[in-house]
């Protein structure tokens, strides 16, 4: 790695005679020695004559052996080029300017070293002195990796406050978030606009205290003080002032960046089945939280509702953007995948652990598991899919290698469920669909080598990918040869 070092001329002595005097050649060594970390002496054919250590790392290094060696078989070849320049600019007596120079060691990593060169004498010989950059280079690294990790929990923290505030505004319950000191509202949800027939925008930094009437507003200033000592409490009914209408409150509270605020939720106290409502949102809520991905679909595939981990796997942006849609457009190596699991999951009922990947919609595609089950004996049938990541589970030493879209024990698992020749065949099928498009991909789309790859007739791959649904087969079926 290189050290980005600002280089800068250093104006000479004005009157070096006068002020140094005469030095004899021991008592510039020693100047020299004190004022670089590492300095040489360079004969007219670039050989390193004489070598000095301000430190006894670079001994421990190998660095005492290059007495006797062309200096430039000293580095590393990317350095090589920065050497030259360096002795064709001292032998120019012209001001060289600092270049970082990499050197290997004995020890392991290569060892950066900033040189500068002067020539000294009528007989070509060249001084080099040099700085040890390997403290530099250490804090470089520590910098670099501080940056990546606070880069990631930035990028962890604004995903994070995507889903949340994306759960916040398709809410069904209207939820409005208070400031815990002043009362006054800091954000309400669409939900929250409704039920108070305002706008979202009006509510913003009015006092919660002022939607309720006047015996409401004391009962409420009561509840949410008796919230802010023990930080929840059991929800109240009071009555709205605009519109007449009686709700039911709970609060709870939380603190970020140092404040406390107040999550408030209010729901209609006049419903018949408002207790069996709150269950359902709780099981919706745990439903939307769930760390996997899970989605229903009618029998034709088409996808009724998702929750947001399976938005953020097919990389949209909502879950209305889904909907509608058939789940084959983003699961399933290929529509075969796809095929097996329905099949399979409307003749058993339910079907589990069953291996396959999820393609994003900009390219991505991640190893995923997926248990399903079938409702049937409702009046709208389904299918519901729970789809796991298990991308983290692959070994890293399989980056990069093509694996079968099933291992031999989810194979023999259907053994008994499903009839042989049924499991060879959509086997069977699979493995010849995965050679032709691998075919395919090594001739870039040459459809006669393929052919011949694969050692089958032009008529007969033709045969097959029609079979398959490959390629556009409506011309004249004509290739061009590479």
């Amino acid at each position: 790695m290189d050290i980005k070092l600002v280089s800068r001329t250093v104006d000479p002595f004005r009157a070096p005679k006068r002020t140094l005097g005469d030095l004899d050649a021991d008592a510039a060594a020693r100047l020299v020695t004190a004022a670089s970390d590492i300095a040489l002496v360079i004969d007219s054919k670039g050989v390193v004559r004489d070598v000095a250590f301000g430190s006894e790392e670079f001994s421990k290094d190998g660095f005492g052996d290059w007495v006797g060696q062309r200096w430039i078989e000293t580095v590393t070849i990317e350095s090589r080029r920065k050497v030259e320049e360096l002795i064709a600019e001292a032998d120019a007596n012209v001001m060289t300017r600092w270049r970082q120079i990499n050197h290997p060691s004995l020890r392991g990593p290569d060892v950066p070293v900033r040189y500068a060169a002067v020539k000294v004498g009528s007989n070509g010989r060249v001084v080099v002195v040099g700085r040890d950059l390997r403290n530099i280079a250490v804090l470089q690294q520590r910098l670099v990796d501080a940056q990546q990790t606070t880069e990631r929990e930035y990028a962890r923290l604004r995903h994070a406050e995507t889903r949340y505030r994306l759960l916040f505004q398709i809410s069904s319950e209207a939820v409005l978030i208070i400031d815990a000191v002043t009362q006054k509202i800091i954000d309400a949800n669409p939900a929250a606009g409704q039920l108070l027939v305002k706008g979202t925008k009006k509510l913003a930094g009015r006092a919660f205290t002022d939607l309720f009437d006047a015996a409401g507003q004391k009962k409420v200033n009561t509840y949410l003080t008796a919230v802010r000592t023990s930080g929840k409490t059991e929800e109240i009914r009071v009555r709205l002032g605009d519109p007449k209408l009686d709700v039911a409150v709970s609060a709870t509270m939380f603190r970020q960046e140092q404040t406390s605020n107040l999550l408030v939720r209010l729901s209609p106290a006049n419903q018949a089945t408002s207790a069996w409502l709150r269950s359902q949102s709780r099981l919706f809520d745990v439903v939307e939280k769930l760390p996997d991905g899970f989605v229903v679909t009618d029998l034709d595939r088409r996808v009724l509702t998702a929750n947001l981990v399976f938005v953020e796997m097919t990389q949209m942006g909502t879950s209305e953007q889904i909907q509608g849609e058939p789940i084959d457009r983003w699961l399933g190596r290929h529509s075969v995948d796809t095929d097996v699991l329905i099949k399979n999951l409307s003749e058993r009922g339910e079907i589990r652990n069953f291996a396959t990947v999820i393609r994003g919609e900009y390219g991505s595609t991640s190893d995923v598991e997926v248990s399903a089950v079938a409702v049937t004996g409702t009046e709208q049938p389904c299918y519901g899919l729970t789809i796991r990541s298990v991308g983290h589970r692959q070994d890293v030493t399989n980056i990069g290698q093509r694996t079968m879209p099933r291992s031999v024990e989810q194979l023999t698992e259907l053994v008994g469920r499903v009839a042989l020749k049924d499991l060879v065949r959509e086997s069977t099928d699979l493995i010849e669909r995965l050679c032709i498009e691998a075919a395919l991909e090594l001739t870039r789309d040459n459809r006669a080598s393929a052919a011949e790859m694969l050692g089958l007739s032009r008529q007969g791959f033709y045969s097959k990918l029609r079979r398959h649904g490959l390629g556009d087969l409506d011309g004249n079926n004509t290739d061009v040869e590479d």
